[in-house]
């Protein structure tokens, strides 16, 4: 594996040499700081020549970059956000690099919370939009950063602040390592990210599997930009993906549950989980998943899986809303349906707590991998339970089912099995039709499914004990049932 001085030196061979001074703002760094570890030439594309406008720009984000600017800082708009607007597309957010350090950009908003430890970030707040402000980094290089890397080259601390020709050198890929330069509105590219952009390719800004280790994530980042992006991944950069993997094991739980919401919750679910399965990647997420997904029954796993992503591909590019919790109880499910019928067979246990004792072993070991929270997993559980009282349409079952807080996603869930094949579908439709019955609509539904027609039950009572029947050795006469 090469060293972190190897790393720096061939990245700077790749990028070219040079140092080019971008808007003429004095460097605040003391001068032992602002030492450039082979700064890169970079490629600058002045206004006439790209399609980025101030128009296209939160006007929050413009009013960080300006006012930095006008404190004597450097401020540039970075990462996927030119990059998105490059592509033409709408950027989520906008992020803001600089050359003042997270306790100088306090300084200058109060409206500023300074937040992580192991990446220290300002986080600016103009009421629901957030603008993330990020000191210049550089690679840790030298005796003085030997705590930052584990012996294996994971980065375990990223506080060790450079210049901006020293930031783009430790970016992922070099389609994030552009800048928009506020000062006299040109994009800035260290690399060859604007011509990537062009012929559609995803290439890591170094050694591939250096880089894959300092930061396992960047394989799922790789995947996500990959499927969002509709961009190849570069040869050297696809080579890894499989060897790799395994690194994943070491990322925190929390932090990869982030990942998996973007991987699934954008509106390319469908494309990331099929590019995870092909560079054998999702099972370092979810395994029990899956080893299921290759027991197929029928085609079905598989079905399921990929009509729910979808389904949630489909809201979102039609703006409705997604949860984390249905996501995960699609993705869940089949090992919790299996490990539910193995009680079933071997242990004899009904359906209702076999599913219960199935989901919480499932969730329990998931929760170890990717930490999915209570407000989240206590929600999915509650529609998987909600499945069994599908089948229960007698008396006034139905009636309290539909009230029930959970019914709706638990109802799309149903759904989803049907479409897949798990169940019957006159069984989810029989549910469609009921919800959108009036009273006497669901009564003769009821009635259809050999239900009770809703109609409450006439019980009769029972006769009064006489002091004859208490003394006596017979029972007293029992009621019948109607």
């Amino acid at each position: 594996m090469l060293g972190l001085q190897a790393l720096t030196a061939k990245v700077r061979d790749w990028l070219g040499r040079g140092r080019r001074s971008l808007d003429g703002v004095v460097h605040k760094a003391s001068a032992q700081e602002d030492k450039t570890i082979g700064s890169p030439a970079p490629t600058i594309i002045p206004r006439s020549e790209h399609g980025i406008t101030r128009a296209n720009i939160s006007p929050n984000a413009l009013k960080v970059l300006y006012r930095l600017r006008a404190a004597g800082y450097q401020a540039f708009l970075v990462g996927g956000g030119v990059r998105d607007l490059l592509l033409g597309r709408e950027p989520k957010d906008f992020d803001v690099a600089t050359d003042a350090r997270p306790e100088q950009v306090r300084e200058v908003f109060r409206n500023c919370r300074l937040i992580g430890r192991r990446f220290r970030l300002a986080h600016v707040f103009f009421g629901n939009e957030i603008v993330e402000v990020a000191t210049f980094r550089r690679m840790a290089v030298g005796a003085e950063d030997e705590d930052s890397q584990t012996e294996g080259g994971m980065i375990l601390r990223d506080n060790v602040y450079g210049t901006i020709e020293e930031d783009a050198l430790r970016r992922d890929f070099t389609v994030n390592a552009l800048y928009y330069n506020i000062a006299d509105f040109s994009v800035v590219d260290y690399a060859t990210g604007t011509q990537d952009l062009k012929d559609g390719v995803l290439r890591l800004l170094g050694p591939p599997d250096v880089r894959y280790r300092e930061d396992p994530v960047r394989m799922l980042r790789a995947i996500r930009f990959a499927a969002k992006l509709g961009l190849r991944i570069d040869p050297e950069a696809e080579a890894p993906l499989r060897e790799l993997g395994f690194l994943l094991r070491d990322v925190a739980s929390a932090r990869l549950f982030e990942e998996v919401l973007k991987l699934f919750l954008f509106g390319f679910g469908l494309e990331s989980f099929e590019k995870l399965r092909h560079y054998d990647l999702f099972r370092r997420l979810f395994p029990d998943t899956e080893e299921a997904l290759a027991h197929e029954e029928s085609d079905f796993p598989i079905t399921f899986v990929h009509n729910g992503l979808s389904g949630t591909d489909a809201r979102v590019r039609e703006g409705k809303s997604v949860t984390p919790f249905f996501l995960f109880a699609v993705l869940l499910w089949e090992p919790v349906r299996r490990r539910a019928q193995e009680l079933q067979d071997d242990e004899g246990l009904d359906p209702f707590p076999a599913i219960e004792q199935a989901s919480f072993e499932i969730v329990t070991a998931e929760v170890g991998r990717v930490a999915l929270p209570k407000r989240f997993s206590l929600p999915m559980r509650e529609i998987w339970m909600l499945q069994h009282r599908f089948e229960q349409r007698g008396g006034r079952r139905p009636f309290r089912l539909l009230q029930h807080p959970r019914f709706r996603a638990a109802f799309d869930f149903l759904a989803l099995r049907a479409q897949s094949g798990e169940v019957d579908p006159a069984l989810a439709l029989w549910w469609e039709r009921f919800q959108a019955a009036d009273t006497p609509g669901r009564e003769a539904l009821l009635r259809d499914a050999g239900g009770e027609g809703g109609a409450k039950r006439k019980r009769r009572r029972r006769r009064p004990r006489s002091r004859r029947d208490e003394h006596s050795g017979d029972p007293a006469p029992q009621a019948q049932e109607p």
